[in-house]
């Protein structure tokens, strides 16, 4: 357990954590979407009219073919983007640095965190908001921000991707990020990022409280947790959030 200082621990209960009694308890977390139904309507249905006898009938005369035409640039569907290519599930491009430093990119810490649907790539700054801070606080409370390694982060989005080129699909996007930090231990944050490192199906609730390894990767250390934005609507769980962080930093060292 990390030896906590009064700030630290003023911090800590700030975010609604009790440090003298984490508690390790594994529930799995679900979430559902409510699923509108959009009715509709069936065009009327007009009865023909009765059919007279063909002798009685004039011919009619046959109908022209309407003439051929390219449409215009304005009536074109508009051509899928690169980004919107990349599917429901993508990756930023680019880690961000959280915090500056002398320290190499390689061997430190790399956070994969899931970012609400609404989000869609548009917040540029990892701490902005209410979950940003609380992101902040939980970092510092670590001291990752004068550990003397570099601390990146990485955003899983699901839903339409941003402009074109700030996108790459999940899969194989996280491989190599994975390959150029070289991180020390990975702290997957949210269902869609631990699911993806764990090479796992698993809900979120069994593969968080445990020391495990990115797949296909046995050195690199990987601990699950709860996404921010989760924990700002769920306050009982910050405890175990806090139990996780502490699990990734002893494996840090």
């Amino acid at each position: 357990m990390i030896a906590l200082d009064a700030r630290q621990r003023a911090m800590l209960e700030e975010m609604g954590v009790r440090v003298w009694a984490p508690m390790l308890v594994d529930e799995a977390q679900g979430s559902g979407a409510d699923v509108e139904a959009v009715a509709v309507a069936e065009p009327p249905v007009v009865a023909p009219a009765a059919k007279a006898p063909a002798a009685q009938l004039p011919s009619a005369p046959r109908p022209m073919a309407p003439a051929s035409r390219t449409p215009s640039a304005a009536e074109r569907p508009p051509e899928p983007s690169a980004a919107r290519a990349v599917g429901d599930l993508w990756l930023e491009a680019a880690p961000q640095r959280l915090y500056p430093g002398d320290a190499a990119a390689e061997g430190g810490w790399l956070i994969v965190a899931d970012m609400p649907p609404g989000a869609d790539g548009r917040h540029a700054d990892p701490f902005a908001g209410d979950a940003g801070r609380l992101l902040d606080n939980m970092l510092r409370t670590l001291q990752l921000e004068r550990a003397g390694v570099a601390v990146h982060l990485l955003r899983v989005h699901r839903g339409a991707a941003g402009p074109a080129g700030a996108a790459q699909p999940l899969a194989d996007g996280l491989q190599a990020q994975l390959d150029a930090l070289a991180p020390r231990v990975v702290l997957a944050l949210g269902a869609l990022a631990a699911q993806q490192l764990f090479g796992s199906a698993e809900p979120l609730g069994k593969l968080r409280g445990r020391a495990g390894a990115v797949a296909g990767r046995p050195g690199m250390a990987l601990v699950a947790s709860y996404p921010p934005a989760y924990l700002l609507r769920n306050q009982a769980d910050k405890s175990k959030a806090w139990t996780d962080l502490c699990l990734a930093a002893s494996l840090a060292e």
